[in-house]
């Protein structure tokens, strides 16, 4: 049975015999980010044009990145355990999907006012987005939350280990291409406290992937952070 990982934020982290720490990681970033998206939105000044397309920017990452998740969970993950739960767990994964499609068009809302704050100084726009993000947050954070406490524990108790790899190995892992790479390394390990970056090192890429993140990645990534958050 694996040492499962608690991260900030975090609602549960279930026993079994899958290690998680890929899921955890990314459900901490994503919640890091949207914290720092809306006290950007609340910060940055209307006519800093070149903060808010940094900020547009840093957005369409994020979203990619979500999108790539959640359809990963729902062309893959979710229907291998509904293959095997029973009729009451396979409602938990019912909704997991429907929790997702709800999530859609708040990310799409908050898309557009992004783009329209990179082109013009609206406050309209800007109050507007600012109700959307926090929506968006909110939904987000129910939905994390669910999925940690009740999602995952049918992972633990339908799959094992070796389940886990293959979806990994054939789904999530070739959503990302090697460009991707830099980035979506970066951003995962972005802000992880300390104490538990052993671990996320040791599970997910081991010493030769963390060399190359802080010789060639992280300082890159942190400057591109830097402008996009600069009134955090």
């Amino acid at each position: 049975m694996n040492t499962e990982l608690m991260l900030p934020g975090q609602a549960a982290a279930p026993p079994g015999p899958v290690d998680l720490t890929s899921m955890y990681v990314m459900h901490h970033a994503f919640r890091r980010d949207l914290a720092a998206f809306k006290a950007a939105v609340v910060g940055t000044p209307l006519e800093d044009r070149t903060t808010w397309k940094a900020l547009a920017a840093r957005w369409g990452k994020f979203v990619e990145i979500l999108h790539k998740h959640h359809t990963g969970e729902d062309d893959a993950l979710w229907p291998l355990l509904m293959s095997r739960a029973d009729a009451a767990d396979r409602e938990t994964l019912e909704a997991m999907e429907g929790e997702h499609a709800e999530i859609d068009p708040l990310l799409s809302a908050c898309t557009a006012g992004f783009d329209r704050l990179a082109s013009y100084a609206d406050a309209d726009a800007r109050d507007a987005l600012e109700v959307r993000v926090v929506a968006l947050g909110e939904h987000l954070a129910r939905h994390l939350a669910h999925e940690e406490c009740d999602a995952l524990a049918l992972v633990q108790r339908y799959l094992v280990n070796d389940d886990w790899l293959r979806l990994e190995k054939e789904t999530f892992q070739p959503a990302y291409g090697p460009r991707d790479i830099p980035f979506v390394a970066s951003w995962a390990l972005h802000e992880l406290p300390a104490e538990q970056f052993r671990h996320v090192r040791d599970s997910m890429a081991g010493r030769p992937m963390e060399l190359v993140w802080r010789l060639f990645w992280r300082r890159p990534f942190e400057r591109r952070e830097r402008r996009a958050f600069r009134y955090v």
